[in-house]
Parts: structure tokens; C-alpha cells; sequence
């Protein structure tokens, strides 16, 4: 890419769009276009063609989404399939109708089977049953990217998908009906120790095992991609390394410096038992994932200190 070529972040105030946008500044791309939901309700068709007419990007990174954890995915599965269907098919269908040079949407791994063979290689989309308390979400981006793969295969569309591990770092969502586990764990570790608490819950029996990547990691992958990888198959982006949840969550309460008792609640749901992606196809391109978990915790916690501590009195 150009360094003064047009670029469209499409959600660039979540945790991604925000670390792409980060990156890109930094290497001196100065011509990017970002709109907030205010500005553009990407769920509507009619003002995203508006858009697409009006600033005509050369490329576009797909990165907004209505995302949550087990919680939310489960009390709102239409919301989730039609928020995220319908902003993905507007802005691709305009970045194709437009002639955009190239596009990379973001998924994410909860698209494949949850009882998928592990490592989980690319090839094992759809080859079982998704992940009960996240299929609306799933069933959203496996539309994104197959209509990526169609829009190659029928048209020649130089659009590429990624599905990236469990992401954490600056810029994450703090709220608790709406945090993935990082998040959530990191908000109430933070509130148990603020109000001297001696325990504080973790909403699992602390046995799924999970793969987390820090956001500006997958930032690089994306863009190592855009400039060097085409094709119809998605990519994988992952660290290649898994933890149970009970490990996760030790490393969040020393991040956090909460040293009171983790309470594991096996009543509430685990989710898919485990989650590993096989990063082969992206490690043969030379690229690996830099930031060690306890590293990339201190600088969530850091974000969230800035960002949401006030509320505590911190």
C-alpha cells in the first residue's frame, strides 16, 4: 500500500480498528478515513454506498463488529446475527461495487467447530457443530469471509480474511455483560481488590483451555498480510501456545495485583473445551507473535486504568 493511498478503517474505535490505525500512523500512512457509528451506521445500505461514493477508499480494513462474551452471545443471538451480518455484507458489497484494490475482514476463531481437531487448521470450518452459546455471532463472519472467498473466486476481488485467537490489550471492553474473559476477569480482580474483597468470582469451572493474542500482535499479522499474502483461504492468527483459564486468570489477578482467593463457578457456562489455532500457514510467511501474556495483561491493565479506573476512585 502507498503511503498516501486512501484507507478505510471500518471500526476504528474498537480494540482492533484502533491498534490498526495506531500502526498505520506510525508508518507514516497519511490519508486514512475513519467514521464513528454516529457518523455512519454501517447496518444501513443506503448511507455506506453514500460513503463509498463520496471518499472512494483504495482499501479498506473490516474490523467493526458487535462483539461480547458467553453472556451476551447468548441473551442476544438475533441482535448479534443481524448487527454483524448486515455491516459486513454493506461494506463489502460497496468495497466490490467501487473497485477497492484490496480489503482484509477480520473474523474470529470462535467460527469453527467446537469440537474441532486441535490445533484447528483453516480447513476445519464447517466441518461441525459450531459453539452453542456464540453460534449467532460464528454464523455472522463465516458469512463475511465466504462471501470474501466468493467475491475472489467469482470476480477476482482481492479481499482476504483472517481469524485471530482470543484478542486482549488496549482499547478491549471493560463492560461486564459485554467483556470477553481477559476483560471481564481484569474489571472484577480490580474492583475485589479497590473494595479489600478476599475472594472474587471467575465464571468457569477454570478447565477450557484458550490461546489469547494482544491486539497490536495481530495488528502486524494484518498487516504483514495486506501487503504480502492473496487468496481465497483464510489465515489463521494465533500465538500457537494455549492456557486453562484457571492459568489465565492467576495471570490476570498478578497483573492486577489482586492476592485474594479465585472462586471458580462451575455453574456457569465454559463454553467450547478448548481453542487452539494451527498458525502454520502464517508462520511459514516468517511472522510470530511478540508479546508474552504477562507483558500484554500489564498493559491492558494500564489502558484500563486510564481509561475506566476513575470510576474506583483510581
Amino acid at each position: 500500500m502507498d503511503r498516501h493511498a486512501k484507507i478505510y478503517i471500518a471500526g476504528h474505535r474498537g480494540m482492533v480498528g484502533s491498534s490498526i490505525e495506531r500502526a498505520l500512523e506510525r508508518r507514516g500512512y497519511d490519508n486514512l478515513v475513519c467514521r464513528s457509528h454516529k457518523e455512519l451506521d454501517l447496518t444501513d445500505q443506503a448511507a455506506v454506498k453514500r460513503f463509498f461514493d463520496a471518499e472512494e477508499p483504495e482499501y479498506v480494513f473490516l474490523t467493526a463488529a458487535k462483539v461480547g462474551g458467553i453472556l451476551a452471545n447468548s441473551a442476544y443471538p438475533a441482535d448479534f446475527l443481524y448487527e454483524n451480518t448486515m455491516m459486513e455484507m454493506n461494506v463489502l458489497r460497496a468495497a466490490f461495487e467501487h473497485g477497492v484494490k484490496k480489503l482484509l475482514f477480520t473474523g474470529s476463531s470462535c467460527i469453527y467447530p467446537r469440537l474441532a481437531l486441535q490445533p484447528i487448521k483453516e480447513e476445519s470450518l464447517l466441518t461441525g457443530a459450531l459453539e452453542p452459546t456464540n453460534e449467532a455471532y460464528a454464523v455472522a463472519k463465516i458469512c463475511g469471509l465466504k462471501y470474501c472467498e466468493y467475491l475472489f473466486r467469482q470476480h477476482g476481488a482481492d479481499f482476504i480474511s483472517v481469524m485471530p485467537s482470543n484478542l486482549y490489550g488496549p482499547g478491549d471492553n471493560y463492560q461486564p455483560e459485554e467483556s470477553h474473559v481477559l476483560p471481564a476477569l481484569l474489571r472484577r480482580f480490580h474492583e475485589a481488590k479497590t473494595l479489600g474483597r478476599e475472594e472474587a468470582a471467575v465464571w468457569s469451572s477454570g478447565r477450557p483451555r484458550r490461546e489469547f493474542l494482544y491486539v497490536d500482535d495481530m495488528t502486524d499479522a494484518c498487516l504483514l498480510l495486506m501487503e504480502n499474502y492473496s487468496g481465497p483461504e483464510t489465515v489463521n492468527i494465533g500465538t500457537g501456545h494455549d492456557i486453562s483459564i484457571r492459568e489465565a486468570a492467576e495471570a490476570v489477578a498478578r497483573a492486577v495485583g489482586f492476592e485474594g482467593r479465585l472462586a471458580f463457578d462451575a455453574s456457569k457456562p465454559d463454553g467450547t473445551p478448548r481453542k487452539l489455532l494451527d498458525v502454520s500457514k502464517l508462520g511459514a510467511m516468517g511472522w510470530s507473535a511478540r508479546v508474552p501474556l504477562e507483558e500484554g495483561l500489564r498493559l491492558t491493565y494500564a489502558d484500563f486504568l486510564k481509561n475506566e479506573g476513575g470510576r474506583y476512585g483510581t
